[in-house]
């Protein structure tokens, strides 16, 4: 198998995964603003689970704000660059900085 293949069967892989636990983050972390808001008890338990998406939200929203950054410098889109790295991460960043033939 050619490494460019399995490079880009693991991007695609990573970027599906990252998606998915952004996305659950967000509700994760909404269904915590509402729980506090409307006085339900969480779980202790679940704190773990909170730090960790908090972690990754906030690594993730730079990121997006980096790509923001340079995207314009690579002909992209600051909004529609810093978004779609907001949720793929690093990989988005990758894809940012790296020769279009590299990849």
């Amino acid at each position: 198998m050619d490494l460019k293949f399995i490079k880009k069967k693991i991007y695609t892989f990573v970027k599906i995964i990252s998606t998915v636990l952004i996305t659950s983050a967000i509700g994760l972390e909404s269904w915590n603003i509402y729980a506090v808001i409307t006085n339900i008890n969480v779980p202790s338990s679940l704190n773990p689970i909170f730090w960790i998406e908090r972690f990754a939200m906030i690594s993730h929203f730079i990121e997006s704000i980096i790509a923001a950054f340079y995207a314009p410098s690579r002909q992209k889109m600051p909004i529609k660059y810093a978004t779609y790295t907001f949720f793929v991460g690093t990989i988005g960043l990758l894809e940012l900085f790296v020769q279009q033939d590299d990849y």
